[in-house]
């Protein structure tokens, strides 16, 4: 599975001002600097699609990439059978949270923008937070999950910079994670192991997405 024709689209101040709903689509969002825009490029295969910075904070819009979801396995397709079998996505990178060195004015802008778009955007297909493996379960990012499942907005969790620890640190901490999930909600949805660096995690993500992509949105 591959993510084709991945390009930048329009970046917008509101949910207002987002593209037409015709694909579905799939947001990223997590702590600031946990590495959304890096992930975006991994599953793309495009290191230059999402700007990357040293910085945290600095997505503070609705940035909206569109590409196609192509499966290379299939070699017999017609021309036109391909070309009808490439399903259109939209990927969205929204702004981070809990970036402390914003202003408090700043920071409670950017949450209402984020949750306007989440509960208001019609064709979101689900939302993608990222989770920090180095890191002890963070309040605020059960606090996000807690706030996706009482607006009822469905999620994957996709644990991020796995090659920067062990694995048995990983394991450990993924454990941690979902056992604090499970003191709030009944299940864990469907969650990821990656690392940007090394590719870890493209194969299963892609092939999830394209096993449960909608008929309708």
């Amino acid at each position: 599975m591959e993510i084709i024709n991945a390009k930048y689209l329009i970046s917008s101040p509101n949910v207002d001002k987002c593209p037409p709903y015709n694909a579905p689509e799939i947001a990223f969002i997590g702590r600031s600097n946990v590495g959304k825009s890096s992930l975006i490029n991994m599953l793309t295969n495009n290191k230059s699609l999402a700007k990357i910075s040293k910085s945290p904070g600095k997505t503070v819009m609705i940035n909206h990439f569109e590409a196609q979801l192509k499966d290379e396995t299939n070699t017999k397709l017609t021309d036109k059978e391909e070309r009808l079998a490439r399903l259109p996505i939209y990927l969205v990178d929204l702004p981070g949270y809990g970036y402390a060195k914003r202003s408090i004015k700043q920071r409670k802008s950017w949450v209402g923008i984020t949750m306007n778009y989440l509960t208001q955007r019609p064709n979101l297909w689900f939302v993608c937070v990222l989770i920090d493996s180095r890191l002890k379960p963070q309040t605020i990012d059960l606090e996000f999950l807690q706030d996706l499942g009482d607006n009822n907005v469905p999620c994957n969790i996709i644990f991020t910079k796995t090659d920067k620890i062990t694995q048995k640190e990983v394991q450990h901490n993924v454990k941690l994670f979902t056992d604090a999930f499970l003191q709030i909600f009944k299940k864990v949805p469907p969650y990821f192991i990656t690392s940007s660096e090394k590719g870890r995690g493209r194969k299963e993500i892609l092939g999830y997405w394209h096993s449960a992509y909608p008929q309708q949105v």
